[in-house]
């Protein structure tokens, strides 16, 4: 296991507790559209990534992380990893703001970006991975795991719950930058599994269809 790797589990996972129970760290550091257009508070770009709203959530994006992190370690090395990592938290949370530019209360936290560029990045490299998810005895494939978590989340983000606060529209940004990479540094692997690429985008290309064509947002 990488060690960088480790570091930003546990970093995530020490800033998001310590933030469970201190309101005033929290809404300092979480995604906020008005702090960051109208108080230039850009550091929330990145440090909403590391603050999440429940455990459930923590642990949901931790565990992923943990599954597919090392092979774009492995793939890309530690450098490779961290542009992955904060450079699809940082896309993912512009895209909200570009999203959600006219509605300045609008707020979320959680590395679901950073997660989602890993995911695609990783999967790129290796889409019929083995996880095993919780009790079920059979591994689940890597892009059908994909597939579940980016449904997930675009119904959540197609049908917001009031207090939610999770970023599930920066998953479409992370994304695209995990793909990107992925495609950009080692295009004859990615492309080779450009079909269970496609399977696990099929959310994804739903979501840009409601929010650039149906205008859902």
């Amino acid at each position: 296991m990488s060690l960088v790797l480790i570091i930003i589990i546990a970093a995530t996972a020490l800033i998001s507790f310590i933030a469970f129970s201190n309101q005033p760290l929290f809404e300092k550091y979480k995604f906020n559209v008005g702090a960051i257009t109208n108080n230039r508070e850009y550091i929330r770009l990145i440090s909403a990534g590391f603050l999440h709203g429940d455990m459930m959530h923590l642990l949901f994006n931790m565990m992923t992380l943990y599954f597919f992190g090392p092979i774009v370690v492995q793939a890309f090395g530690e450098i490779g990893f961290l542009i992955v990592y904060f450079g699809s938290i940082l896309l993912g949370n512009l895209f909200s703001l570009y999203l959600y530019k006219a509605q300045p209360w609008y707020s979320a936290i959680g590395a679901s970006g950073g997660v989602s560029g890993i995911l695609f990045a990783s999967i790129a490299m290796i889409p019929d991975l083995g996880i095993y998810f919780f009790f079920i005895p059979i591994p689940i494939p890597g892009y059908i795991f994909g597939f579940l978590y980016f449904a997930y989340s675009v119904y959540m983000m197609l049908n917001p719950k009031p207090h939610d606060n999770i970023g599930h529209a920066a998953h479409l940004g992370g994304a695209a930058f995990g793909l990107v990479y992925a495609v950009g540094l080692l295009p004859e692997v990615a492309l080779g599994n450009i079909r269970y690429l496609g399977i696990m985008s099929l959310p994804l290309i739903y979501m840009a269809y409601m929010v650039f064509v149906r205008k859902a947002i």
